[in-house]
């Protein structure tokens, strides 16, 4: 199953994707809400009433759709920095004993297709392809044997990350921040379509033909299971919270030249069996 949250002019919906073909589900049950975020509150038995409103959802026109990000306000952005073997030794940093933990505000996520925006205060915005799971079920305490029960699905966010700002100080929330820089979608992929843990999947970012990342998710110093167990000893996870697993190497940061985003450029970063997520760049429009 792959669940999307869009605009369809200026109406906000939850949609069924089936190739690329999307179907109403908002219309079709408004119990389910508007967005992926709004369906997972709306009670544990959403797979069911997702696959009721399915039959009868009229499939929306091709032209009009924008995609918002697949979750607009979750209630925890989680993300775990360094959780790559390559990425750590490329950062000249140690591999990480427990997760790195930063967070995400909402008003910085963007959603498939939108423009990413640099802004003026510095031209270092970099790119990160990170598997993001998206949990389905409230838990404090999972133990590890557990923890996938909890997960509602999986989908792709780019970390869109200002570097100089970042490296200011040792914590780096301030750099993941910035409005308009963190990719989230298209769709949430349910773990019946993956491989358990959405272990052993590629990991790309490309801009135009060039190839930036590649890894796999095989490669994260910590598994889905244990993060969200760790996770959950500090605090209770609830249904929409994201946790994005991290990047593989090949950050434009670390690269010798650096290499970032420049206004004009498409950034594409694609999970094997997950999707594609793609943005174009552009400068932050400042008013005075």
């Amino acid at each position: 199953m792959q669940l999307v949250s869009l605009l369809v002019d200026t109406r906000p919906v939850l949609a069924f994707r089936e190739g690329e073909r999307y179907f109403d589900l908002s219309s079709s049950d408004p119990s389910l809400g508007t967005d992926v975020g709004m369906l997972l509150a709306s009670g544990e038995d959403w797979k069911q009433r997702v696959a009721s409103a399915v039959s009868s959802a009229r499939e929306l026109p091709g032209e009009g759709i924008r995609f918002r990000p697949l979750l607009p306000a979750p209630s925890k952005f989680l993300c775990l920095g360094l959780n790559d073997y390559k990425h750590a030794a490329e950062a000249n940093l140690p591999v990480p004993e427990v997760p790195e933990v930063f967070m995400r505000v909402a008003s910085s996520l963007i959603g498939h297709e939108e423009p990413m925006l640099r802004p003026p205060e510095s031209h270092m915005l970099d790119y990160e392809v990170e598997l993001a799971v998206v949990i389905g079920r409230e838990g404090r305490r999972i133990p590890v044997d557990k923890a996938l029960d909890y997960v509602a699905g999986y989908t792709v966010f780019n970390d869109g990350s200002i570097r100089d700002i970042q490296v200011r100080t040792n914590q780096w929330t301030l750099g993941k921040n910035f409005h308009g820089t963190g990719a989230l979608g298209p769709a949430l992929v349910t773990p019946d379509e993956l491989p358990e843990g959405a272990k052993g999947l590629s990991m790309e970012t490309y801009v135009g033909d060039e190839r930036l990342q590649h890894g796999n998710t095989g490669d994260m110093v910590f598994d889905v299971a244990h993060t969200l167990a760790l996770l959950s000893e500090a605090m209770v996870l609830v249904p929409g919270d994201v946790i994005a697993m991290g990047t593989p190497s090949g950050i434009g940061f670390a690269r010798k030249p650096q290499r970032f985003l420049l206004p004009g450029e498409t950034c594409r970063v694609v999970i094997e069996k997950i999707g594609t997520l793609q943005n174009t760049v552009i400068d932050e429009t400042v008013s005075r």
